[in-house]
C-alpha cells in the first residue's frame, strides 16, 4: 500500500487522498469524463436509479479485498473505530450477513474511495449540480452458500435524523453480482412513494410489506436485478425501495456503499448522529472530521 508513513491512526483525519494511485488520480483526471449523460440523468428521475457506472479498476478491487480480509476480524486493532460492526446482523447463523459501518476511518483504500472521480461527479449531478459531503460509509458481505438478505427498504428511513432528505447512495460490488450470488434488486419509481416505516434490515425480506398499499405490494413483486461486473456501481434516490436476496451460490458477495447528501445538510436530532461521533445539536450544519466536504463542482 502507497500510503504516508506518518498517517493517523483514525483516517478520518485527513480529507484527502492517502494512496499514490488514487492521489495521481484525483490531481490529473479530467473530471468532465466522469458525468451522467442525458439518457442516465433522465432515468434516474423517473425510475430512481442509475447503474452500470464504472468506479474501479481490478487492480484497486485487489486492494480493497485485502484491506476488507484484514478488517472484518473482531479483533483487528482499530475495530473500536467502526460506528457499527456486525459480524452477522442476521440472527440467523446460517444466513450471514456482515454489515458495518466506518471503515474509511482504518484502511487507506476504503478512505480513499471517498476522492474518487468517477463517484464524486456523477453524485454532485444526482445531488442537481451541488457540493457533495459525506455522509457515511457501509459494507454488505454475503458469503459463498450462506450468504444472507437485505430486506426491501428505503435508505432515507433510517437517516431521518438529518434533514432536509437531500440523499444520495452509491453500491459498488468488490464481486462480480448477478441473481445468482444475491445482487441488488430495485423497485422502479418507488421513490415516488414517500417515506415508509423502516424494516429490519436483515430481518423478513418482504418485511416492508405491511407498511405498502396493494397497488406498491403488487409493484413488489417485479423487481429489477441490478447485475453488474465488479467494480461498477448503481446510484439511488434515497426513497428507492431496494434489497438483496440470499446467496447459496459458491461465490462471495461483497459490495460497499458509499452514503453522502448536499452540502448544508443539518442535524435533526440532539442524540448522537453515529456511534464515536460528536453530536451536531439540532438544527446545525452538518461538517467537520466525519463528514467532510468531498467535492464542489465550481472548482473543477
Amino acid at each position: 500500500m502507497a500510503t504516508s508513513s506518518t498517517q493517523p491512526a483514525d483516517l478520518s483525519l485527513v480529507h484527502e487522498p492517502l494512496t499514490e494511485r488514487m492521489r495521481r488520480h484525483w490531481q490529473a483526471c479530467d473530471w468532465d469524463a466522469y458525468k451522467l449523460d442525458t439518457d442516465q440523468l433522465t432515468h434516474f428521475q423517473e425510475f430512481g436509479f442509475v447503474s452500470g457506472i464504472p468506479v474501479l479498476d481490478d487492480d484497486y478491487i485487489g486492494a480493497l479485498r485485502a484491506e476488507l480480509d484484514e478488517i472484518v476480524d473482531p479483533a483487528h486493532p482499530q475495530n473500536a473505530l467502526f460506528h457499527e460492526f456486525h459480524s452477522n446482523e442476521s440472527s440467523n447463523a446460517n444466513q450471514v450477513l456482515f454489515h458495518s459501518l466506518g471503515h474509511w476511518r482504518i484502511a487507506p483504500h476504503f478512505h480513499d474511495l471517498l476522492w474518487n472521480p468517477r463517484f464524486l461527479v456523477p453524485a454532485s449531478q444526482l445531488l442537481g449540480n451541488r457540493a457533495v459531503r459525506f455522509w457515511h460509509d457501509q459494507l454488505f458481505c454475503k458469503p459463498a452458500q450462506h450468504g444472507g438478505v437485505v430486506a426491501w427498504h428505503q435508505d432515507y428511513s433510517y437517516w431521518t435524523r438529518t434533514v432536509p432528505m437531500q440523499h444520495l447512495t452509491c453500491w459498488v460490488g468488490l464481486d462480480d453480482a448477478n441473481t445468482d450470488n444475491g445482487c441488488l434488486h430495485y423497485i422502479p419509481g418507488s421513490h415516488h412513494w414517500g417515506l415508509l416505516e423502516k424494516p429490519e434490515l436483515a430481518g423478513d425480506m418482504q418485511g416492508i410489506e405491511a407498511f405498502l398499499n396493494p397497488e406498491q405490494r403488487r409493484q413488489l413483486e417485479n423487481p429489477v436485478a441490478v447485475k453488474m461486473p465488479r467494480g461498477y456501481g448503481s446510484f439511488h434516490h434515497p426513497l428507492m425501495v431496494h434489497g438483496s436476496y440470499a446467496n447459496n451460490s459458491d461465490r462471495a458477495r461483497r459490495a460497499f456503499v458509499l452514503n453522502v447528501f448536499a452540502d448544508g445538510t443539518r442535524s435533526g436530532t440532539s442524540d448522537a448522529l453515529l456511534k464515536g461521533v460528536p453530536v451536531v445539536p439540532t438544527g446545525e450544519t452538518m461538517d467537520g472530521q466525519f463528514f467532510p466536504l468531498l467535492y464542489r463542482p465550481t472548482e473543477h
